[in-house]
């Protein structure tokens, strides 16, 4: 279905599915959110979480510490709603990110790359504390994010894939799995979700952090927001693995996918040859166009 309207808001939601020929594997592309990721629709339950509290005010400052897609939803709300923006990220994120968050007009801070997602944060503490009209949408501890999952991301899942067996998403602030896993797990109890974490920053099944190269998953502990009672399983990937399904999925479907979607597509094929006759639908939380100047498609390797 067409839209015409003049609501940017109005275009985050209602992505497609690509079904991976011959198998029962189904992928979500969020990319198609206008924002071009997942994190569109954390980021707009959240605001509108925070206006229906009176969290935001003329004079408001949002400032919020991310690994680069929820800085720029954020970036993109608030230019929409004229709202200063403050966005703490690695400097080891992409510069594709790096310029997009600076296109919409917000400030953006970054934070060592040794210190990680746990720096961006400490980082942002301090601004919090030292300007009293600043806040943070902490997504990484904020209901309304996996609620905004619950409510649209997994209810298009459910309209879109009626009998799905397995759900398989990578863990960022653990938002998308929470709340999609538990609308999905309401239409069928029996469902497995899996959850997808770097092989270098294995927080879930070792409790450690580490270095690694798929942006936007792995961010060396546990999210408040990530329900681990709801996990059924979960898969390591490597950064190699990722890397290499986004070149096969790109060049076996014409889809573009991020390092992220790459990740949580090789999990899931790994499941289809053990369960080949279960549905298994897949998040991909973004494109690759945010991350081209990381990889080297020539070499098929990363760029060092």
């Amino acid at each position: 279905m067409s839209i015409v309207t003049n609501q940017t808001t109005e275009l985050i939601g209602k992505t497609p599915v690509y079904q991976l020929p011959n198998t029962n594997i189904y992928v979500k592309l969020e990319k198609y959110n206008v924002g071009g990721s997942v994190k569109d629709r954390a980021v707009l339950g959240m605001l509108q979480d925070a206006k229906e509290k009176g969290r935001i005010h003329e004079d408001s400052i949002i400032v919020e510490a991310t690994s680069g897609n929820t800085g720029i939803a954020l970036a993109m709300v608030g230019a929409i709603l004229h709202i200063k923006t403050v966005i703490i990220m690695p400097e080891s994120m992409s510069k594709e990110r790096r310029e997009l968050i600076k296109a919409y007009g917000a400030q953006l801070i970054l934070t060592p790359k040794e210190t990680g997602m746990k720096g961006a944060l400490e980082r942002a503490n301090e601004i919090l504390e030292k300007y009293p009209n600043a806040f943070t949408l902490g997504q990484f501890v904020n209901p309304a994010n996996p609620d905004m999952h619950y409510r649209t991301t997994g209810a298009e899942i459910v309209e879109q894939v009626p009998n799905v067996d397995v759900f398989v998403a990578g863990i960022g602030t653990g938002g998308t799995f929470t709340g999609v896993t538990r609308r999905l797990k309401e239409h069928n109890p029996n469902l497995k979700a899996i959850a997808v974490e770097p092989t270098g920053s294995p927080a879930i099944t070792e409790g450690k952090g580490g270095p690694h190269k798929i942006q936007g998953i792995g961010a060396g502990f546990i999210p408040e927001n990530f329900d681990e009672s709801l996990m059924d399983g979960v898969q390591t990937v490597s950064d190699e693995e990722a890397f290499s399904e986004v070149q096969t999925f790109m060049r076996e479907s014409g889809v573009s996918i991020g390092l992220s979607a790459g990740a949580a597509i090789v999990a899931a094929k790994r499941i289809a040859r053990e369960e080949p006759k279960a549905n298994i639908v897949v998040i991909a939380p973004d494109g690759v166009e945010k991350y081209l100047s990381l990889l080297d498609f020539a070499n098929n390797e990363y760029v060092k």
